[in-house]
């Protein structure tokens, strides 16, 4: 397949995967329950977090997360008590406890009311064509707060050589410009051309049966490549093919 054929294939996967049907088995439809920009980017920034293992039970717990905080995820935030916490300790999602939802909850209140909120802390160390030093900031900032050791693995460090599949996610729902309903594409400040692709083994996998990428392992050396390869197609809105990849994998199993 040539570059161009490539190409025109992604392209017409892109059309027919980018569509509001997506929404109704992906935990997008979460921060899509909301109008408040603040409840937005918290409600899909809780969501993504816990976006790994069944896709169902993904969408269950962020469902149940909302309802924990009175579906006013931002008033939740900002106005919580300690009891309203503790209401939280029930929570478990795979390995995200309920430990793990109060720190989020604390480590969220002190970006507003420190830092600015999400979109200033994600965009004051964003790089030209990249994300991934400001994931890595931002993961700082997040845990300056007190917290256990345990609750830092749930948020991934792209510097460190993770993949930070979720994260990278999370800012395509907050970032790209989607003229098709799925991505919210409410922070303005940031360039959807310096978003990664979330790469999980799905994406993987359908990227290297392509030609995209040739590095065995899912992790940041391996975004890196697979991001130069889509920037070739598309250098001003590169991961729409998130769609492509995606849909070729878990509903085509191409």
């Amino acid at each position: 397949m040539t570059q161009s054929e490539l190409k025109d294939f992604l392209d017409e996967k892109v059309h027919q995967y980018n569509t509001l049907d997506f929404i109704e088995s992906d935990p997008v439809q979460i921060p899509h329950l909301f109008s408040q920009k603040e409840d937005i980017e918290i409600a899909g920034f809780l969501s993504a977090t816990i976006a790994w293992g069944n896709r169902k039970m993904i969408i269950k717990n962020s469902h149940r997360m909302m309802d924990l905080m009175g579906n006013a995820p931002y008033d939740f935030v900002m106005s919580h008590s300690q009891d309203n916490l503790e209401a939280l300790d029930a929570f478990v999602h795979r390995t995200f406890n309920g430990a793990d939802f109060s720190c989020f909850i604390r480590s969220l209140k002190h970006i507003y009311q420190n830092h600015g909120g999400l979109e200033v802390v994600f965009s004051t160390n964003q790089e030209k064509d990249s994300m991934q030093k400001s994931i890595h900031e931002f993961k700082k900032l997040f845990f300056e707060i007190p917290h256990q050791n345990r609750t830092q693995k749930h948020i991934s460090d792209p510097l460190n050589n993770s993949a930070a599949k979720r994260i990278n996610m999370y800012l395509r729902w907050m970032i790209r410009q989607d003229n098709k309903g799925v991505d919210l594409g409410i922070w303005k400040n940031i360039s959807p051309a310096a978003l990664s692709c979330p790469l999980d083994v799905h994406s993987g996998n359908v990227a290297r049966k392509l030609g995209l990428l040739t590095r065995k392992q899912n992790d940041a050396k391996a975004v890196s490549e697979l991001d130069l390869a889509l920037r070739k197609l598309d250098r001003i809105d590169p991961v729409k093919y998130d769609f492509a990849l995606f849909g070729l994998g878990v509903f085509e199993g191409f």
